[in-house]
């Protein structure tokens, strides 16, 4: 080793303490930062004083079908997952979850792939994790393979829970960070039957921010909304009343979300 490099600071070599070492990327130089002996600085550690996890802080074991089947089978109406949903929207006591970008049905073995797999990855001593969808409910029929066309409604197969656009399927929290929990509920995510996206408390909210700011900041007057409003060319003879009702961003169980 040279005296240049006996004589060199180790701040400047990219070591451990340098901010291009390990420690600068872990601590970091800029955001909440307390300055500390000179040039160094820590980060603020996260206050998680207002976090309490639960007893039982795993997801709960949802039943195959209700405990009182409905005898009636019912039709498959797509008005159970079209348009935004009404419910389970906002984060009640979690700062993490799975937000549904897209309509569709949760039937018994996405929800016990959801359960085996947040529980497997998720450290019950300092996270917890809650249900946002109520276990399966609407009866789907199913005609047996090779069965003649006739013979009216078939029977019963299982039983699923309608998902809406904008509604949180889970909610994870605790003594935790969103890049500890993102790559589980990620991975989640992208086994579930409709479009869904791992999400936090504050990146929520800027999504929301930003679609109002697109909305407001929108520099073409021809919207769809303005359009259909005023029947320009008679639109109302080939367009559903729920395109009036939704302004267009809702095509079927699907989430236009570059519709403005």
């Amino acid at each position: 080793m040279g005296w240049w490099r006996l004589g060199r600071p180790v701040a400047a070599c990219g070591g451990r303490g340098g901010p291009g070492g390990t420690r600068g990327r872990l601590w970091g130089l800029g955001g909440s930062a307390v300055p500390r002996a000179g040039l160094k600085k820590f980060v603020l550690p996260p206050d998680y004083s207002g976090i309490t996890i639960p007893e039982r802080p795993k997801l709960k074991f949802m039943e195959k079908m209700p405990a009182v089947p409905k005898a009636r089978r019912e039709p498959r109406q797509l008005r159970d997952i079209r348009g935004p949903s009404q419910v389970a929207t906002d984060f009640t006591q979690g700062q993490y979850g799975i937000l549904a970008l897209g309509g569709g049905y949760l039937h018994w073995g996405h929800m016990e792939m959801i359960r085996l797999t947040i529980g497997r990855c998720m450290d019950p001593k300092n996270m917890f994790a809650i249900w946002r969808v109520s276990p399966p409910y609407k009866p789907l029929t199913k005609k047996s393979l090779g069965h003649r066309m006739g013979g009216g409604k078939g029977p019963i197969d299982r039983y699923v829970t309608a998902v809406k656009s904008g509604q949180l399927v889970v909610e994870l929290g605790g003594h935790c960070e969103f890049e500890e929990v993102k790559p589980f509920l990620t991975q989640v995510a992208h086994k579930l039957p409709f479009l869904a996206v791992a999400v936090s408390r504050q990146s929520l909210q800027q999504m929301r921010q930003e679609e109002e700011e697109k909305r407001r900041n929108n520099q073409n007057p021809w919207t769809f909304e303005r359009v259909i409003t005023a029947n320009m060319l008679g639109m109302r003879r080939y367009l559903s009343p729920y395109d009036l009702k939704l302004k267009g961003r809702y095509w079927g169980k699907f989430f236009l979300k570059h519709r403005v």
